[in-house]
């Protein structure tokens, strides 16, 4: 499945035009990769997006499903 596709089905963002902007500016990445629109993702990889001065961490299960590994702010102040 291809990485916008991802996020949209499992609705970390919700319009797919959107996921490819979004990954287009880095804010998306595979297995700590910065990643293109297209890449495909396969199940046990690790899809990290940042938004709103937060990371969120997700595993692509084997349904291409989405699991929440982790959630972190981010701090600016150190």
């Amino acid at each position: 499945m291809r990485l916008d596709s991802f996020l949209k089905k499992n609705r970390i963002i919700k319009r797919r035009t959107v996921a490819k902007e979004a990954i287009e500016k880095s804010y998306v990445r595979r297995n700590g990769q910065p990643a293109k629109p297209g890449t495909k993702l396969n199940p046990g990889d690790k899809v990290e997006v940042r938004f709103a001065n937060r990371t969120t961490t997700l595993l692509v299960k084997e349904d291409f499903s989405a699991e929440l590994i982790s959630e972190n702010p981010e701090d600016h102040h150190s």
